[in-house]
């Protein structure tokens, strides 16, 4: 009888390659053999219609006869079924993937011999609030966080001073246990992370007094962490090896994000600074000199005769630095005429003569 290899994975025949595996790895987990809840011919069943429908060439052929062509009614050869007759044909870098949590049991993953991976503390991430200029420009500030940090008294290896450790007698300092253990390959002799000094070869004699044996502490840790000039609101910056210590392991990381505090006479546009200044009437028209106010301190600004509402001048290099450059944006300026109010009948026939 032919089989239905759309049905055994639960999708349709117009599926695309990614819904093929993604259905294929969700049932090989839930059937997976090594679990309580697995069905060995279940899971044998998945594999096949899997590398059926994940090759292109087989799929065609499928799709044009049935499953029937695994017994050679398509031509058999290389391009059929001929790995399925009572064993597994499975491609390893899908096996990765299925087996998961299954992973240590074979000792995949890695390229230590099998080795676990070396542990990392957990990330830690602040929100740290920057007045506008600090920003600009940068800031060296001090911030207390209550993290764990390497115990001072057994400097992170959780023993005793003086008591040091010992090789692990279960593993004999491998770090790593041998046992057979039954596979969707048969029996094999697999490696596994040694359960009494999980992993490391070595035990504690004696715990350090402080730490209890955990190699690390609680404590607040005062830590002065440089700004960089032109940080934007929102942007985050990474400081290696100041996150949660962990025995045995690196340290993680401390994530900063700058909460940019507003300025009501500077707005930031990119790496340039905008602001509004505003002038009368006659030095619009008759051009002049003014002072407004800048990331730098008051600068003087040349208004043009006849100068309009709205123009914008540029003051150039008095903007943001650009990060790791001595080069700045730009202060934009943009001037706004003040229409003059309450004038005299003098001043507004002048105006009237005037035209304006």
């Amino acid at each position: 009888m032919s089989k239905d290899y759309y049905n055994t994975l639960g999708i349709n025949k117009n599926a695309s390659p990614d819904e093929i595996k993604k259905a294929f790895r969700k049932l090989a987990h839930e059937h997976h053999p090594d679990k309580k809840s697995g069905d060995e011919a279940k899971f044998k069943e998945i594999n096949e219609a899997y590398q059926v429908l994940s090759d292109p060439k087989k799929r065609s052929q499928y799709n044009q006869f049935g499953s029937a062509f695994e017994h050679g009614q398509a031509g058999g050869g290389p391009s059929g079924f001929e790995g399925f007759n009572g064993g597994f044909n499975i491609n390893m870098d899908d096996l990765g993937d299925i087996m998961g949590g299954f992973g240590d049991i074979f000792g995949f993953g890695n390229s230590s011999g099998g080795r676990r991976r070396a542990r990392r503390g957990s990330d830690i991430e602040v929100i740290l609030n920057i007045d506008f200029k600090d920003a600009v420009f940068g800031v060296e500030r001090e911030v207390s966080l209550k993290k764990s940090v390497a115990c001072p008294r057994c400097k992170g290896n959780g023993a005793e001073p003086g008591t040091g450790l010992e090789t692990c007698s279960t593993c004999h300092g491998s770090g790593r246990v041998i046992k057979t253990q039954r596979t969707i390959l048969g029996s094999m002799q697999m490696q596994s992370t040694c359960p009494t000094c999980q992993g490391e070869g070595k035990i504690i004699k004696e715990k350090c007094h402080q730490c209890k044996g955990g190699g690390v502490i609680s404590e607040i840790a005062d830590l002065k962490i440089k700004i960089p000039a032109g940080v934007d609101n929102g942007e985050t910056i990474r400081y290696s090896g100041q996150g949660e210590a962990v025995a045995g392991g690196q340290a993680g990381d401390l994530y900063i994000k700058a909460r940019i505090n507003p300025d009501k006479r500077f707005t930031r546009q990119g790496f340039d600074i905008l602001s509004k200044v505003e002038i009368g009437v006659a030095i619009a028209a008759l051009g002049g000199k003014i002072e407004v106010e800048t990331v730098d301190g008051v600068v003087e600004l040349k208004i043009l005769e006849g100068t309009q509402s709205g123009r914008v001048i540029k003051l150039k290099g008095r903007g943001v630095p650009y990060i790791n450059s001595r080069n700045r944006g730009d202060h934009l300026v943009e001037v706004i005429v003040k229409t003059p109010i309450g004038l005299s009948r003098k001043q507004k026939d002048i105006l009237k003569e005037l035209g304006i």
